[in-house]
């Protein structure tokens, strides 16, 4: 097979790449590129050239994953934005329902929240420790 369709195929991957961002085409296109050069120096059947491409996108996709897990800069609780509820962690806000035997409810802004946490009256200062599903745990402030 012709070392082009493999640079041309690489090449049109890492254009969808740009448009639907996904992170993993960019090392399918990385590979078929790979394919390209290693096809223009050696003459490899299409046979060949398929198995080696199929090695080559599952070792270049493995590493892109732990490369990008490597690189995530910010790792504090409630930096992940797959993870919204996660952003509460550290934020301060007061007791709207009083919390009695570990249960009650919070205002954080605007919104009230099922809160976990020490028993406290109506309008105490707490702040966000953990989210367990869409309940706040707090603790007083």
């Amino acid at each position: 097979m012709n070392p082009w369709f493999w640079a041309i195929g690489g090449l049109a991957l890492g254009l969808v790449e740009i448009f639907a961002p996904g992170f993993y085409l960019i090392w399918l296109a990385l590979a078929a590129l790979l394919i390209g050069l290693i096809g223009a120096v050696s003459d490899l059947t299409l046979e060949m050239q398929l198995i080696l491409f199929a090695g080559l996108s599952l070792v270049i996709c493995f590493g892109g994953h732990f490369a990008y897990r490597a690189m995530r800069l910010d790792t504090r609780p409630g930096t992940d934005m797959n993870d919204p509820s996660g952003r509460l962690i550290g934020q301060h806000g007061t007791v709207a329902e009083p919390i009695v035997k570990g249960a009650g409810k919070i205002r954080l802004g605007d919104s009230v929240w099922l809160a976990e946490g020490p028993d406290l009256p109506p309008g105490a200062s707490v702040t966000v420790v953990a989210m367990r599903g869409t309940t706040a745990v707090v603790k007083a402030h």
